[in-house]
Formats: structure tokens, C-alpha cells, sequence
């Protein structure tokens, strides 16, 4: 569906069902140069279990118009008005990568539209490598290489498994190649630059749930260690084995967990 925000044309998979005031809401925001269709097996399973599943196109990105957004603060009040615009009042919000730091910035500001996050492949803070941001602002090409291998657990590239290491790996770089010019770099340095996550995650009052990757080379599951002390009420869960792109190497492991949550 497509719906108007901050006057731009926004798009967003329902799985085909119109928004039910009378449902709860899950509203599912994508990583960098990433869009709607990493949700298709979570929301869809959301979907048939009597929720509204809201996986939106961030500005920029898919069939959303308009510039990316240029900090994890502006993609949090955007969400907002994204459920403005559906006429949903509340959601828990599931994020993957940049999108967990988004829900952690909406819970935080806007604490009774929230009703739980789950924050998948998350880290605060998320820096980011400065060759790949260099790449990302100059060579895209480059840019887009480096972040599709290094979401891969090792073990899912390697030789006893070429055929399904090979197409999760050119799946991941078809649709960072579709994101538009100047959107990847926009959203690592989104991440980057989020210097209020550790405060902003302490004031944040309803459930959270961490789902982490044991192998994950970009945000390591060790590095969510204090994310997870500074939530009031957070669980973590590591998937063994895993690496960043969890929803593709282990798509029903994180599924399993949110059922539970959101």
C-alpha cells in the first residue's frame, strides 16, 4: 500500500490486508540500503496470526519517495508519522541493523506509541568502519561488495557450501545495487552518528528483545552487552552460528523469538 508522509509518497507491505484499528500492530523497519521485502516471512506470518504487519520503505529506499534521512532521530519521528499516516496509534517496532537503532530512538521519544521493540543485529554504539563508509561515499561498487561478505557468517560462505553461500550473497548485493545513489552512505553515516543510543535505550520502558548473531563481523554480539544492561526490561537471543543477516541465513530462528514478543 502507499500512503502520504510528510508529503512524499510512502510504500508499505501489508500482505495485503488493509489496517484494523481493532489488532495490534507491528510495524518492521529494514536495514541500510535495504527495504521492505527482508520481512516477507515474519510479516507474513504476523499477518495470518491477527496482527497488522507494517513493513515499510524508508524514505529513499524501495518505492518510497524522498531523501534518506540523515539520522536515527529523524527515521524515529518519521516512523511515527508513517502510523499517523496508516491511522495506527500504537505498534511494537522490529528493526533490523539501522532500523534496531530507530526503534530504540522511537521507544524512547515517543514511549506510548511503543509498545515493544526487537532489535535485530544490533549494536550501540554502531560505528562503522571508515574504509567502508569511504567506499560508500566514493565507490559504491565497493561499498556494496564489503557489506554483502561481511554479513555472512564465515561459515555459510565457505566451500561446503557454495551454492547457498553464493546465493544468499548475490541476493544481498542485487538489492544493495538497487538502492539509490547516495542512500547507502546516508544510512551508514545515520548509524554512525548515533551518539544517544546507550541514553536513549535507558529510558526506554516497555519489553525488548535482542536477537544477535554468535558470528556477526559487522555488529558483534558482544558489543550489545551494554545495550542489554542499560534497557529496563530486555531479553537477549543468540543464534549460534549466525551472522548479520540473520534474516536470511536463519529466517524461522528469528521468527521463533518474536512470536513471543510482538
Amino acid at each position: 500500500m502507499f500512503f502520504e508522509v510528510n508529503g512524499a509518497a510512502c510504500f508499505a507491505d501489508t500482505a495485503g490486508q488493509a489496517a484494523d484499528p481493532a489488532k495490534k500492530s507491528v510495524l518492521f523497519v529494514h536495514g541500510a540500503g535495504q527495504d521492505h521485502s527482508i520481512w516477507d516471512l515474519q510479516s507474513g506470518y504476523f499477518a495470518a496470526h491477527d496482527r497488522n504487519a507494517i513493513a515499510v520503505d524508508l524514505p529513499g529506499h524501495g518505492q518510497s519517495e524522498g531523501q534518506a534521512l540523515p539520522s536515527i532521530e529523524a527515521i524515529a519521528d518519521w516512523l511515527m508519522n508513517a502510523l499517523d499516516a496508516a491511522r495506527i496509534d500504537g505498534a511494537a517496532i522490529v528493526g533490523n541493523s539501522l532500523g534496531s537503532l530507530a526503534a530504540i530512538a522511537a521507544a524512547a521519544r515517543h514511549p506510548d506509541r511503543v509498545r515493544a521493540i526487537a532489535l535485530i543485529g544490533v549494536s550501540v554504539p554502531m560505528p562503522v568502519n571508515e574504509t567502508l563508509l569511504d567506499a560508500a561515499k566514493n565507490n559504491r561498487g565497493e561499498a556494496i561488495d564489503m557489506l554483502a561478505k561481511w554479513s555472512f557468517s564465515k561459515s555459510i560462505l565457505a566451500d561446503n557450501d557454495p551454492t547457498k553461500g553464493n546465493a544468499l550473497l548475490q541476493t544481498a548485493r542485487h538489492m544493495l545495487e538497487r538502492a539509490r545513489p547516495g542512500v547507502l552512505y546516508s544510512d551508514l553515516k545515520a548509524c554512525d552518528g548515533y551518539a544517544a543510543g546507550l541514553s536513549d535505550a535507558a529510558t526506554v520502558r516497555c519489553p525488548a528483545l535482542l536477537i544477535l548473531g554468535e558470528h556477526d563481523r559487522l555488529t558483534p554480539a558482544r558489543n550489545a552487552t551494554q545495550l542489554a544492561q542499560a534497557l529496563p526490561c530486555a531479553e537477549t537471543v543468540i543464534l549460534p552460528g549466525c551472522g548479520h543477516a540473520m534474516l536470511a541465513e536463519q529466517p524461522d530462528s528469528v521468527l521463533d523469538p518474536l512470536i513471543r514478543v510482538v
